[in-house]
């Protein structure tokens, strides 16, 4: 008993601390681990990117009084469901919507990587639809990238690659990091709202998702329908909408922005469609194993895995298209305390890949490692000279981006009840592998 007393006093000690320090993000003032994963209940929700401010508030992953993260019991929901009667529903969801050959009947979004491929041939080969692909394209490809992406047309598919103006995806990246520590939003704003308007463009009624943001955390009620929230694709008042961090009205008055060149950032607007598009999570059906999708790929598509581990993690297969991408993610680990491996090891802990105590190795070992493999490269993208940029660089203190001006940055949007210096070094106060 007096144990149990002496361990309770230490965690309200713990909690009047953290209500002591500031806390960025809204982000839960105590850190607590997953008992079943490594995920933190720091780790924040997907959200409606073209909302997303320096002042929004997070919501995080659900951690309930077990002290098990929502993820985690998706993944234990995912044993008891039906799983013949979840393809039946898809079965009957692909004969409704199937064309007779002259025409695309479904459309696939992604990069050609390993579960957008399995999505894809999967919907042609076994449910004898004819789906379109389409991609937003990275900010710079990798070598693997693209070689995974031309492997993806050559296995049978047509592709719509949308490229965006260089310039203005330089700028609103940059604006991502200056404002919101966020390299990759403009990506994934492209991503989201891309094939929406692709369907409507092609009149094509159906769209794939691969699985589900709630298998990594989103609320648990969201696996309950297929379908994905209008929300995330969908807008009706430019004057509310936000890219970079910034008001769409100020990047055209301030940063020498045309508005139509900002058009395949924003989302779709529902007063233009003139005949519904339903966009459903190809997850919802079929039970989602991103190992599986990566050795389907392989099989089927000769997908190539990275040549070499991606920094702060230990992997070689997951997100691997685009450069910046491990930059997206050591800026995770710099906000919340989450890295990239343990995104990963967490994924892995929940699909039966390993277990907790190796994920928590893991962790340990990769977790917020510099990613200095393209690091110059990246520091060259995300600057704004005057001579290409003669009306936005004005708007930057300190246009030209370097190691250390984006070490400078990135300690402002470190949060005090995370982070502490310890020898002149930053450390995390909680760790999984300490806890």
């Amino acid at each position: 008993m007096k144990e149990f007393i002496h361990q309770d006093e230490e965690n309200i000690v713990e909690v009047l601390e953290a209500q002591r320090l500031e806390v960025k993000y809204g982000l839960p003032a105590q850190v607590k681990f997953c008992k079943k994963c490594v995920i933190s209940n720091q780790r924040p929700n997907s959200t409606v990117e073209f909302k997303h401010t320096i002042e929004s508030k997070k919501q995080t992953i659900h951690l309930d009084a077990e002290g098990v993260c929502d993820a985690c019991r998706v993944a234990e929901q995912k044993v008891n469901i039906d799983w013949q009667s979840r393809e039946a529903a898809l079965e009957e969801l692909c004969n409704k919507h199937r064309g007779d050959g002259t025409y695309y009947d479904c459309l696939v979004p992604g990069s050609g990587g390993k579960d957008s491929f399995y999505a894809a041939h999967l919907l042609k080969h076994k449910y004898k639809m004819r789906p379109l692909t389409v991609t937003w394209a990275p900010h710079i490809y990798t070598p693997w990238g693209w070689q995974n992406f031309q492997s993806w047309i050559k296995a049978g598919f047509d592709n719509y690659l949308m490229t965006p103006n260089a310039r203005v995806h330089r700028l609103l990246t940059r604006l991502a990091v200056e404002n919101l520590f966020h390299p990759f939003q403009p990506f994934i704003l492209g991503q989201k709202n891309l094939a929406p308007k692709m369907a409507k463009l092609f009149n094509i009624p159906l769209v794939f998702y691969g699985e589900n943001e709630a298998e990594y955390g989103n609320p648990i009620g969201d696996t309950n329908n297929s379908l994905r929230d209008k929300s995330y694709y969908t807008y009706t008042n430019l004057k509310d909408m936000f890219l970079g961090g910034e008001p769409v009205e100020r990047l055209i008055s301030d940063f020498g922005v045309e508005q139509y060149e900002l058009e395949p950032y924003l989302p779709l607007n529902p007063a233009d469609l003139t005949t519904p598009i339903e966009v459903h999570y190809l997850g919802y059906y079929l039970k989602w194993h991103p190992q599986s999708c990566y050795y389907y790929a392989v099989e089927h598509g000769g997908f190539q895995a990275s040549p070499e581990r991606t920094p702060g993690t230990y992997s070689k297969y997951n997100s691997i298209d685009d450069k910046i991408d491990d930059f997206h993610y050591y800026t995770t680990y710099t906000k919340f305390g989450i890295g990239r491996a343990t995104y990963d090891a967490a994924q892995e802990i929940r699909s039966g890949d390993i277990t907790r105590e190796e994920g928590v190795a893991l962790v340990k070992k990769f977790d917020g490692e510099f990613p200095s493999r393209f690091a110059e490269e990246i520091f060259s993208y995300l600057s704004i000279p005057a001579n290409e940029f003669p009306e936005a660089s004005k708007q930057f203190k300190t246009p030209m981006m370097t190691r250390s001006s984006f070490d400078a940055l990135a300690d402002t949007f470190r949060s005090p009840h995370l982070w502490e210096k310890v020898n002149g070094c930053w450390q995390l106060k909680h760790t999984v592998f300490s806890e």
